[in-house]
């Protein structure tokens, strides 16, 4: 087992997280939103504005099918990531997949003090940010849930502490 997936809402730790766990572990570390910004030089925002959101879907997967061939890395998927479900189901068969769950409230504080956050990442439904936030979670809780190994609580869990309990999960994973 030499690669990590990190899945869940916004703002639920997934690159902090997951940059960690590359550095202890010395592999190495992909936000899959940002290789899809490098990829088409502009933000998710401006990829959305300009041509909507089943285009970015459809690169998202593109990106996606690249990954299973990936080693000693640590990847944080984008939130919506775990719409695919063949590539979710290929990336759950080869790699330790961890959702990083949130509560809505926590998730809702992080958004409004992360302003990186707001700029670059359009609303996914004409909703205001809680109602969207509640709402999606209901539609994506049982994807994170699904195609996930199992589920830390970064609510009040520090980086170390989520850190560690990973690793001892890839260890008793590879174990088997």
């Amino acid at each position: 087992m030499d690669k990590i997936i990190l899945i869940g809402f916004r703002c639920v730790g997934k690159t902090t997280i997951g940059k960690k766990i590359a550095e202890v572990l010395e592999w190495k570390f992909l936000d899959l939103d940002e290789e899809i910004q490098k990829k088409l030089g502009k933000t998710i925002k401006e990829i959305v504005e300009e041509k909507g959101w089943s285009y970015f879907r459809k690169i998202e997967k593109e990106e996606m099918k690249k990954l299973e061939e990936l080693k000693e890395i640590v990847i944080a998927l984008g939130g919506g990531s775990v719409l695919h479900q063949e590539e979710m189901e290929n990336l759950l068969e080869n790699s330790l997949v961890v959702w990083l769950y949130s509560s809505p409230e926590v998730i809702i504080k992080r958004i409004k003090e992360d302003e990186k956050t707001s700029f670059q990442r359009p609303a996914l439904k004409n909703l205001d940010l809680e109602k969207e936030i509640f709402e999606i979670l209901k539609e994506r809780m049982p994807l994170y849930e699904k195609f996930s190994h199992f589920r830390i609580d970064t609510d009040n869990l520090n980086i170390e502490s989520a850190v560690k309990e990973i690793l001892e999960k890839l260890s008793q994973k590879r174990k088997r």
